[in-house]
């Protein structure tokens, strides 16, 4: 199967490639250094040529207000190009509970993106996915100082990128499902312990603090960033992921 990975050489996208490529697959992939620009259009036409999916795995260069914009354009731009190219089946990554925020600029921009793809012609699937365990120390950096580091209390259940990948190959590889896949890691914590099991990792003797305003995760109420009963749940463990 010929599958076109937009947005292929990141993080998740190289994973995909990889794993399609591994499984008999013909997965290329696009991207602004492959000449490819979703926002301008520019390159669509020849990367889809002949593809029978499509993967999009690319992603706003910003979280704020700015972010719906990038998606209206890219998706816009990305399902004339598939129509054109006979495409049989999308597939975005998306974030479970994302509609569950409507507080976040870039929740809202990411639902504007399902939506997107949910009125397109194109037979389409979306993977929600988790938080990033690759994103832990980030979202912790953003609230951090010298001493403490700050973090809600809001539950997660982290997944691996690589995990994230092996089902976004699977969907792709599959019948588009006209809906959604979620798919979480196998355990679920406070973001706060997230942040204790992390510096305790590293050796950081910082000290984590409560704090249910403190960043992006602020905003989140309840526990919609966990996976729902019906979710796939991905096999690697988040103590396992930082010893490794």
């Amino acid at each position: 199967m010929k599958i076109a990975v937009v947005g292929g050489t990141g993080l998740i996208g190289s994973q995909v490639v990889s794993r399609l490529n591994e499984q008999g697959h013909e997965a290329t992939p696009h991207a602004l250094s492959t000449g490819v620009d979703v926002i301008t259009g520019a390159g669509l036409d020849e990367a889809l040529a002949g593809a029978e999916v499509v993967v999009n795995l690319t992603n706003s260069p910003t979280f704020d207000e700015a972010s719906p914009a990038f998606f209206q354009t890219s998706m816009d731009n990305l399902l004339e190009a598939s129509r054109k190219a006979g495409v049989g089946h999308a597939v975005i990554l998306s974030i479970v509970g994302v509609d569950e925020v409507p507080e976040l600029d870039y929740y809202r921009a990411k639902v504007l993106q399902e939506d997107l793809l949910r009125a397109g012609r194109v037979p389409y699937s979306i993977v929600r996915a988790t938080q990033f365990m690759e994103f832990m120390g980030a979202v912790m950096s953003w609230t951090s100082d010298d001493d403490t580091v700050r973090l809600p209390s809001t539950p997660i259940q982290p997944i691996a990128a690589a995990d994230v990948a092996a089902t976004v190959a699977d969907v792709a590889a599959g019948a588009p499902v006209g809906g959604v896949v979620n798919v979480g890691g196998p355990d679920v914590f406070t973001l706060d312990e997230v942040g204790r099991i992390a510096l305790a990792a590293k050796g950081d003797n910082r000290k984590v603090v409560v704090d249910e305003t403190a960043g992006m995760f602020g905003a989140v109420k309840g526990d919609v960033l966990t996976a729902p009963s019906d979710a796939r749940i991905a096999p690697t463990h988040y103590r396992d992921w930082l010893a490794s």
